[in-house]
């Protein structure tokens, strides 16, 4: 079902609803989500247990166990330039729970921080933090989608997509590649969106990794920020309580 690494996690996520937006749908100010979380989406969620830049995390797969429902409400974003507001329709997915399964590798951009490379110390803090529900808040997709992080078997339990044979989604927006996880030359010194095309079977969705999508878009050209190792070796001590 899903590929095996030495250094997974998996965890459940929760949340009353979530906004997993459509790019298309933003131009004339409101919002739909997609049927499904999208990869960039998940792999927030898992950077928000554990991250730090020595490592990538790679969403191996998601498992959709209640049913797929949306919710339309209508907001009042704010006008900042101009002042005041405006009524907008946002299309939420309501009553959300996901099985997530992530694991992480180096991220070979930055040779600075091979110092920090211990597999056990993150792959423990990252199983720490999902026990803990996380160390910063977590969101399904848009900030007043407040979302909940447990620890979970992957596969356990019974979902609502289980004996559905196959499923596609259409196109559908996969993440962004930044500068500091470019994995080519075409990425290199650029903020790229990268898209691909969904098939959920029996309830999982198996994605594929950034470097195997093949529909891309440069978005603008942007450079990565460079670490030293005394910033590296500071927080990496502070992550144990050794430097508060």
């Amino acid at each position: 079902m899903t590929m095996v690494h030495p250094n997974i996690v998996t965890f459940q996520v929760t949340g009353d609803y979530g906004l997993f937006s459509d790019p298309v749908t933003r131009v004339g100010g409101e919002k739909c989500s997609y049927q499904i979380p999208t990869y960039e989406a998940l792999k927030g969620i898992m950077m928000s247990i554990h991250w730090k830049p020595t490592l990538i995390w790679y969403i191996d797969a998601v498992r959709i166990m209640n049913p797929i429902q949306t919710e339309v409400k209508g907001v009042r974003p704010i006008h900042y330039s101009e002042g005041g507001n405006d009524l907008s329709y946002y299309t939420y997915l309501k009553n959300c729970r996901y099985q997530v399964q992530a694991h992480f590798e180096w991220n070979e951009n930055r040779p600075e921080l091979t110092g920090d490379r211990n597999e056990n110390k993150h792959h423990c803090i990252a199983k720490r933090m999902i026990d803990k529900g996380g160390r910063r808040d977590i969101f399904l997709g848009a900030r007043e989608c407040q979302g909940y992080v447990e620890p979970c078997v992957f596969g356990e339990g019974t979902g609502a997509y289980d004996e559905i044979p196959e499923l596609s989604f259409g196109l559908m927006y996969h993440g962004i590649t930044y500068p500091d996880e470019a994995f080519s030359p075409e990425t290199k010194g650029k903020m790229t969106a990268r898209f691909w095309y969904p098939v959920m079977k029996k309830g999982v969705i198996s994605f594929i990794s950034p470097e195997e999508c093949t529909l891309t878009k440069p978005l603008r050209d942007m450079e990565m920020k460079l670490f030293d190792d005394a910033q590296n070796n500071f927080s990496g001590l502070r992550e144990f309580g050794e430097v508060k």
